[in-house]
């Protein structure tokens, strides 16, 4: 293992407290351990919070997040593990400005129960929640059985237009509306090229070829749906392309925000060669991309790879999109 570290059980510590120094306009740290990142002016009083979480690892989801416009409090827990029931309480707590406190965050099982918890023990303290869990990676199970679909880099469009909601003074029952409906707009699929090195572990946590590659891995390593030889990048855009459009077709005249993202080792320039080919395929379709993403906005450690995410935008979701919001890791 070749990591930038010092001891690796204090990785997700000194990480933050890091971020925090960095960026102190935008964070502050606090609750147990540590392990809450809340926005420097929280809470905002009147306006809806809104509390992510999740496993270190994958910045800047979840917590670079953090910021006006986008996610009021993020408790995060070790690498590619779920934040704890205090943390994630404690996150609803300080991001609550006493109009209720949207739960949005990935659909994993852990977090699940950790937020349900938590969720649960806040509304003993009067404070009102709702939950939306983003599944948005078409790779985990069939459209049939969306529910079950793990949340991947779909999560950064929901903090996005469920922030901006927010933003507006918008009851909980509004913003949560958004929110399920910015999930609902988004599809998502990745392809890892490599594996990744959880630093308290130390080895890869999995393995793969120098000439393959694995189209729909998840974001921790879980399993595809094919493993094949590497294939060159127009190719590569054309198989993610396939299955995003069987999933969520797109038809001329739609309008469409779509984030080429680096799962963390890919670099910039790999990702706008794929760019130019969907761009090129959805302009031939008749569809309009508005507002696209490229770049590090949800990776996984060092994983060499990347993912498309597709959101189907209607006035209403595009308004949001196009509205301002402040984070080190996405301004507009």
């Amino acid at each position: 293992m070749k990591k930038i570290l010092n001891e690796p059980f204090a990785y997700v510590d000194e990480m933050l407290e890091g971020l925090c120094l960095a960026h102190p306009q935008y964070y502050k740290q606090t609750g147990p351990a540590g392990r809450v990142i809340v926005r420097a002016d929280a809470p905002v009083r009147g306006k809806v919070g809104i509390v992510s979480g999740g496993g270190s690892g994958h910045l800047p989801v979840f917590t670079g997040y953090v910021g006006k416009g986008l996610l009021d409090a993020c408790a995060i827990g070790d690498v590619f593990s779920s934040p704890a029931v205090d943390q994630v309480a404690e996150a609803i707590r300080v991001a609550h400005g006493g109009a209720g406190v949207l739960r949005l965050y990935g659909n994993y099982g852990g977090d699940n129960m950790n937020f349900d918890m938590a969720g649960e023990i806040v509304e003993m303290e009067d404070i009102r929640t709702t939950t939306v869990r983003v599944a948005d990676d078409v790779a985990s199970a069939p459209l049939a059985e969306g529910a079950k679909r793990r949340g991947v880099a779909g999560l950064v469009y929901a903090y996005k237009l469920a922030g901006a909601k927010a933003a507006q003074f918008a009851t909980l029952e509004e913003v949560t509306a958004i929110a399920q409906k910015a999930v609902d707009a988004c599809r998502s699929l990745g392809v890892a090229l490599t594996p990744c090195t959880v630093p308290a572990v130390g080895r890869p946590t999995f393995t793969i070829s120098e000439t393959e590659m694995e189209i729909g891995m998840g974001i921790h390593g879980e399993p595809g749906v094919r493993r094949g030889p590497l294939k060159p990048a127009d190719a590569i855009a054309e198989e993610v392309l396939a299955y995003l459009l069987a999933d969520l077709p797109l038809e001329r005249g739609d309008r469409v925000s779509i984030l080429v993202n680096s799962l963390g080792a890919t670099p910039p320039e790999e990702l706008y060669i794929v760019y130019r080919y969907v761009a090129r395929k959805l302009a031939g379709l008749g569809v309009e991309i508005v507002m696209p993403l490229v770049g590090r906005y949800a990776t996984s450690m060092e994983m060499a790879g990347m993912s498309l995410t597709f959101c189907r935008l209607d006035a209403e979701l595009e308004a949001l999109l196009k509205a301002p919001c402040d984070c080190p890791f996405l301004r507009i």
